[in-house]
C-alpha cells in the first residue's frame, strides 16, 4: 500500500500559488489513476484506488502548509503505515524551475510544509518528489512568492513538470525501485 500526499493551501485563492504545486501534481496521478479527491478524512480530502493489487490512497492535507503534518500522521496511523509507504510531493524554491529531485529520505530543507511533517511523524525516512519552483529572475520576500500565482509563461513548464512528477509515481507503482527513479527522472 502507498499514501502519495501532495502538500498545498486549500482555499480557492490559493488554487494557482507556487505553494500549491504539490497539489497540482498530485492532481495529475489522480488524473493517471483515474479516481477523484471525494471522500474528507485525515483533516484533507482523500482518492483511493486499487493498482496492481495495491491498495493506493492519495491525500491532499487541509490543514494549510504549515500544519500537513497532522493530516499525514492522522492517515499514516490509521493505514498502520510505515513511512517507507509514504511519498510526499511538494514545491521548493531551492532548486530550479522545471526540475524534479526525487529522493527517499532528507531533511526538510526551507519547505515549513514538509518540516511539520517530518516533525509530526518524527521521521526524515520516507520518499519525497521536490518540484523544482525557483524564479529566474529571484525573489525580494520569500512568503510573496510563495503565494503570489504561477506566472502565465510558466505554466507550460509547470505542466510537463507535473506529468513527469505523475510518470515518477506510476514507476513507483508499478514497482520500480526509488533510486532507479530517481534516475530515470531527476533533473
Amino acid at each position: 500500500m502507498y499514501l502519495i500526499v501532495g502538500l498545498g493551501n486549500p482555499d480557492a485563492k490559493y488554487a494557482k500559488n507556487v505553494h500549491n504545486l504539490g497539489f497540482m501534481a498530485i492532481d495529475e496521478v489522480a488524473k493517471k489513476l483515474n479516481i477523484e479527491f471525494t471522500k474528507k478524512a485525515f483533516k484533507g480530502v482523500v482518492a483511493e484506488t486499487n493498482y496492481k493489487g495495491q491498495k493506493v490512497v492519495l491525500l491532499k492535507p487541509h490543514t494549510y502548509m504549515n500544519l500537513s503534518g497532522d493530516s499525514v500522521r492522522q492517515a499514516l496511523t490509521f493505514y498502520k503505515l510505515s513511512t517507507q509507504n509514504l511519498i510526499v510531493l511538494y514545491d521548493d524554491i531551492d532548486i530550479p524551475l522545471g526540475s524534479l529531485r526525487i529522493r527517499p529520505k532528507g531533511s526538510a530543507g526551507t519547505h515549513n510544509g514538509m518540516r511539520d511533517v517530518v516533525a509530526k511523524i518524527s521521521s526524515e525516512d520516507f520518499p519525497r518528489i521536490r518540484i523544482g519552483a525557483k524564479p529566474k529572475d529571484g525573489y525580494a520576500n520569500i512568503l510573496d512568492f510563495v503565494l503570489s500565482d504561477i506566472k502565465k509563461q510558466d505554466e507550460p513548464i509547470y505542466s510537463e513538470v507535473f506529468n513527469r512528477s505523475a510518470n515518477a509515481i506510476m514507476e513507483i507503482l508499478n514497482g520500480t525501485t526509488i533510486e532507479n527513479t530517481m534516475n530515470k527522472f531527476n533533473g
